[in-house]
């Protein structure tokens, strides 16, 4: 791959690496490539990174299964970064987030986290790839229920355990809904939508089975 000769790799040979979600274009991660990393990733169509506290390539996915398939790659105009747009399979972000930048200064708590769009304006992050992202995550947690994890905690205290945050969580809506306070109502309702998922799994239902029954309504 001659064109790879034009890329400004650092001292260490490395380039920065974001990674994008295609379908929402949430910023997912950043990271490294050298030279035999971003061949890996075109010739395999995943991603493909440097890690440079191990000194060895790491394909994203291959030990948690939350693969990324590469879409699209672009070098930027001083061809000394890369972009993937990338098909991210359940989460990015060894935390469990959908997208490793889920940290928000208190400044930027309020006005909640929104991604740029290919034309500057500002797009809400899509509901639907993150909440597959965190039923993926939660069904990983019942399989391997890792010791300390809340949502473990959860499925060892049994159903009646689950549907009473599920009733918790509804009235803390409510509650929010009619102090009319905006970042309240967001936050009880990202926790509604948890516990919600954790019950799904629990009972032996998906997103999908849900989705269906919401799409045969509009008919």
């Amino acid at each position: 791959m001659i064109w790879m000769d034009d890329i400004k790799w650092n001292a260490e040979g490395l380039i920065p690496a974001v990674a994008q979600d295609e379908e929402s274009g949430a910023v997912l991660m950043l990271a490294w490539m050298n030279r035999e990393a971003l061949a890996a990733t075109l010739r395999e169509g995943r991603a493909c990174y440097y890690s440079r506290s191990r000194g060895e390539l790491w394909r994203k996915g291959e030990t948690s299964g939350h693969f990324q398939e590469l879409r699209a790659l672009r070098l930027d105009c001083d061809k000394d970064s890369v972009l993937l747009i990338v098909r991210q399979s359940g989460v990015a972000c060894h935390e469990g987030h959908f997208s490793c930048f889920h940290n928000l200064p208190p400044e930027m708590a309020d006005g909640g986290w929104l991604t740029l769009g290919a034309a500057g304006e500002v797009p809400p992050l899509a509901l639907g790839p993150v909440l597959e992202a965190l039923a993926a995550l939660i069904d990983e947690r019942r399989r391997e229920m890792p010791p300390g994890a809340y949502t473990t905690y959860l499925f060892e205290q049994g159903l009646d355990k689950i549907l009473k945050k599920v009733g918790e969580e509804s009235a803390e809506v409510i509650i929010a809904a009619k102090n009319r306070v905006p970042a309240e109502l967001r936050y009880e309702t990202a926790d509604l939508f948890y516990h919600l998922l954790v019950l799904l799994a629990q009972q032996g239902l998906s997103l999908a089975e849900v989705a269906a029954e919401l799409a045969g309504r509009r008919k």
